[in-house]
């Protein structure tokens, strides 16, 4: 589906929610750091941390979302909407593999000083904003989930409310886990964890890809 006259709304939030939640899924430097935050500071600490990085992952959807609208003439023509999502597809499925393969690093161990919320909060936009290349997943995923809808700027505007509020959601459930999981987690869990979700997203993007090409995606 193409928006073009008309967008639904709880689609395009649906969909902006998906995306905020597998934006923030990965458990790269920020998530490590999450989780060391809310064992051994206290769980509203880590969550501030994810809100800082939530506020970042929207700063770089926005800009994402504004390149893509600038060529959105170009990209909505049904050959080019194919490749796009074709492509948009193997980049998810490569983001997948990177997640199930990759092993996650320890930041440096936070200091035995609480530090306010604002702190912890800027630590995390900072590390976050330091890491450009999620624009490219951002592409992936509005190729894949076509989000993007110029001319729509309230829509557009609830569906980056929607990425915002998945990151949250995410960052909210991550820290509420840990709290009784606190005993048993370790860095061979959170691998486990991100091979699962590597291979649920190389297993949704296959899925979209087959889809597309026999035309019922």
């Amino acid at each position: 589906m193409i928006f073009v006259h008309s967008v639904d709304v709880i689609d395009l939030m649906l969909r902006g929610l998906m995306i905020g939640i597998i934006a923030s899924a990965p458990m790269g430097p920020i998530g490590i750091l999450v989780v060391q935050r809310t064992l051994k500071k206290g769980r509203w600490y880590g969550f501030a941390t994810g809100v800082g990085a939530a506020l970042s992952d929207i700063v770089y959807a926005i800009i994402t979302g504004l390149g893509m609208s600038l060529v959105f003439d170009f990209i909505e023509k049904p050959s080019t909407m194919l490749y796009l999502r074709l492509i948009g597809s193997i980049m998810l499925f490569l983001f997948g593999l990177w997640m199930f393969k990759s092993k996650p690093a320890e930041p440096h161990a936070p200091s035995g000083k609480l530090g306010s919320y604002t702190h912890n909060g800027l630590t995390g936009f900072l590390l976050t904003l330091s890491n450009p290349l999620i624009v490219f997943l951002f592409v992936a995923l509005y190729a894949r989930l076509n989000f993007v809808v110029p001319n729509h700027l309230w829509e557009q505007t609830l569906g980056y409310a929607a990425i915002l509020a998945g990151s949250l959601l995410w960052w909210a459930c991550l820290t509420s886990a840990l709290r009784t999981m606190k005993d048993r987690l370790s860095m061979s869990t959170i691998s486990f964890f991100n091979r699962l979700l590597g291979a649920l997203v190389m297993a949704v993007s296959g899925i979209g890809f087959i889809l597309t090409v026999i035309g019922k995606l």
